[in-house]
Formats: structure tokens, sequence, C-alpha cells
């Protein structure tokens, strides 16, 4: 289930989104999609206690129906109840995410566009601000 869809918004190269938010207490994880189609260029997973996995950023590519390789870079500077804010640049070659700790993920551009319209958050978090620049 999608939690919040953003259409035809253009990350374009060069632009930066800005997102804040509230992990909601108790959520396992909760996700950021950045997709063009049904594909998603950047599939960003906040997992708190999901998949085996905790306290971790998980990154990914979607494509054709097939997850790529994941990426697991950077700090963990989400609290539950806590705002948070991260910003996503778009360049030719990655996604660049900076998270509110300063930490850096570096994510292919594996679809290769230089703009992409569709943004979609689910799970356990509070949406606040979205802004593109």
């Amino acid at each position: 289930m999608t939690d919040m869809i953003v259409k035809n918004m253009s990350l374009k190269v060069g632009h930066t989104v800005t997102i804040s938010g509230v992990p909601k207490a108790g959520a396992e994880c909760f996700a950021l999609n950045i997709s063009s189609g049904a594909d998603h260029a950047l599939h960003m997973n906040v997992r708190f206690t999901a998949h085996g996995d905790e306290r971790v950023v998980v990154c990914n590519s979607y494509q054709a129906g097939v997850w790529g390789a994941e990426v697991r870079q950077g700090g963990f500077p989400f609290n539950y109840d806590e705002l948070f804010k991260f910003t996503i640049s778009l360049t030719p070659e990655e996604f660049l995410v900076v998270l509110s700790d300063a930490s850096e993920i570096h994510f292919p551009n594996r679809l290769g566009a230089s703009k992409y319209m569709d943004f979609s958050f689910n799970g356990g978090v509070l949406v606040r601000g979205f802004e593109i620049n």
C-alpha cells in the first residue's frame, strides 16, 4: 500500500529534493520511491527492524520487474517520533542522498534518465515536507 504519491513534479539533473518527516512509533520501516512508470530509479528503504535488518538504510532500483543489487551506505539518523530531514540530488550518474547526520549515500542512476516525475512514500512515516529546488 502506498501512503503518499506525488506525480508530475519534476526532479531533473542538477536539482535537489528535500524531504522531512517523522517515523511513526513502532514502525518496522518506511520507503521512498523515485519512479519512471513502473520502474523505480531509487527505492530508499529505511529499516528499523525489517527484512532481517536493524537500523539500516537500503537503496535499490527496480527495472522491468527485476530488483537490482542493494546498496547499504550512510548512517542511520532516524528515531521514532523525531523529525528527520534529508536531501537527494540527481546527477547524470547518481542520486546523492545526504542524511541529517551528514552521512552520504551514493546510488547509481541505473535507469539513466535526466528527469523523474513520480514519487511515493509508504510504511511508517508521516511526511511533513517535500520540496524540489
